[in-house]
C-alpha cells in the first residue's frame, strides 16, 4: 500500500479525534497533525496574516525550524480550498472542544449541574443515543420483476367479454365500408397567387401587393 503524504493524511483525518489518530499513524505523524490543525485554526482566525507572520507564529509556538514552519505553511493553504466542504467537520470539532473545556472548568468547580448539561450536550450533538447506521446491502437488493399484459384487471379496470373479437369484428365492418377509398400521390397546387392575392408588377418588374 502507497504511503500517504501529510497533506492527504490531512485532508481526511485533519480533525479526527487524536485517540483514533494514535490507532492509524505513527506518534511523530500525529504530532505533525496535531500541529498542522492548531496552525490551520490559527490561519482561518487571521486571514490576513502574511506568510512570515505564520512562520514567526509557528515557530514560537511549537519551536520548529523556519524550513518546518514553511512546509506546515504549504499544507495549510492546500487545505483552504477544502473548507467548504470540511467546514461542517471543522464546527463539529470546534463545537466538541468548547463543550468538553466547559465540562472540565465546572468540574474542577464541582458545579455538577453544568457538568450534567455539558454532558448532555455532548451526548446529544454526537448522537451517542442512536445505534450505528447500517450499509444498505445495495448488491442484495432485488429488482421488482414486471411483465408486459394488456389484462386491464390489474388496474382495477372490469374487462369487455371477448374483447378480441369485437376488434376483429370492427376492423372488417370499417375496411368494408371504406373499400372505394384510393392513394393518390401529392401534386403541387395551382394556386394563380397573382389573381387570388391581387398581385401587380410594378414598373421595376417586381410584384406588389394591394393594402386594402
Amino acid at each position: 500500500m502507497p504511503q500517504l503524504s501529510t497533506l492527504d493524511i490531512c485532508r481526511q483525518d485533519l480533525f479526527t479525534a487524536k485517540s483514533e489518530l494514535e490507532l492509524r499513524y505513527t506518534d511523530m505523524v500525529v504530532a505533525r497533525i496535531m500541529r498542522i490543525r492548531e496552525e490551520y485554526n490559527w490561519f482561518l482566525s487571521n486571514p490576513d496574516a502574511k506568510d512570515r507572520q505564520f512562520v514567526e507564529n509557528a515557530m514560537a509556538r511549537f519551536g520548529i525550524e523556519k524550513s518546518a514552519a514553511y512546509s506546515d505553511l504549504k499544507v495549510v493553504k492546500a487545505l483552504l480550498p477544502h473548507l467548504a466542504s470540511a467546514s461542517r467537520d471543522f464546527h463539529r470539532y470546534r463545537y466538541n472542544e468548547m463543550i468538553l473545556e466547559t465540562f472540565q472548568m465546572a468540574k474542577k468547580r464541582k458545579d455538577t449541574k453544568t457538568m450534567e448539561k455539558a454532558a448532555s450536550s455532548y451526548a446529544k450533538f454526537n448522537r451517542v443515543d442512536l445505534e450505528d447506521e447500517q450499509v444498505v446491502p445495495y448488491d442484495m437488493i432485488v429488482v421488482q420483476p414486471f411483465t408486459a399484459t394488456d389484462d386491464p384487471t390489474v388496474l382495477g379496470i372490469k374487462p369487455i367479454p371477448n374483447i378480441r373479437e369485437k376488434i376483429r369484428t370492427l376492423l372488417n365492418k370499417y375496411r368494408a365500408e371504406n373499400i372505394d377509398i384510393e392513394d393518390i400521390e401529392f401534386e403541387e397546387a395551382d394556386l394563380e397567387e397573382a389573381d387570388l392575392f391581387n398581385m401587380e408588377e410594378q414598373d421595376d418588374g417586381k410584384p406588389e401587393e394591394d393594402i386594402l
